[in-house]
């Protein structure tokens, strides 16, 4: 199982608005419990259609400006991403199933 990339602000623009696939993003801190507690789930999403949509995390402590650019106010917050426009918002910790819907909306 690979490891979930990271984006930075440096290279959001090319990995999530310019991606050729559809964009699940994990905005994430370390200090955060229940982005703790999702974090299996993202893995598992990614594992099973990282083939069809690119599934990524950003640490909003090391890159303040993207989370700062979509209003990011609480975290987890995951957003999805389809020709570089953001198509829908999940917030919290939440059951698996509303973030398997979120990649299925997707495709």
């Amino acid at each position: 199982m690979a490891e979930l990339a990271e984006v930075t602000d440096q290279n959001f623009a090319a990995e999530v608005l310019q991606s050729d696939k559809p964009v699940i993003i994990d905005f994430w801190a370390e200090w955060c419990a229940p982005c703790r507690q999702i974090a299996p789930i993202i893995k598992d999403l990614a594992d099973r259609y990282g083939d069809q949509v690119k599934i990524v995390k950003m640490d909003i402590d090391a890159n303040p400006t993207t989370p700062g650019k979509y209003g990011i106010r609480a975290i987890p917050t995951i957003l999805s991403f389809k020709g570089g426009q953001v198509v829908e918002q999940l917030q919290g910790a939440r059951p698996k199933a509303d973030f398997e819907a979120q990649v299925k909306n997707l495709l």
